[in-house]
């Protein structure tokens, strides 16, 4: 029987993922999303998160729920 694997994601991981999906730097979704430059940086390595509004504003960039770009659903 075959183990179905389930797949565990963190913000982090999310985010540069739906990044390498859609093509998109760091500072052109920066710019999309109206925070600065760095910010996304320090979101994707963890040592910043993202306030809700930036939730808000990523999911509707990328056309995804706040559950899945928070990792919670896949």
């Amino acid at each position: 029987m075959e183990e179905k694997k389930t797949l565990n994601y963190t913000f982090e991981e999310r985010l540069k993922e739906l990044r390498a999906d859609k093509g998109v730097g760091q500072i052109e979704l920066a710019k999309a999303i109206g925070v600065s430059n760095g910010i996304i940086s320090l979101w994707e390595n963890g040592l910043r998160e993202p306030k809700l509004s930036n939730l808000i504003a990523l999911s509707k960039y990328f056309q995804v729920s706040l559950d899945f770009i928070a990792g919670l659903i896949d």
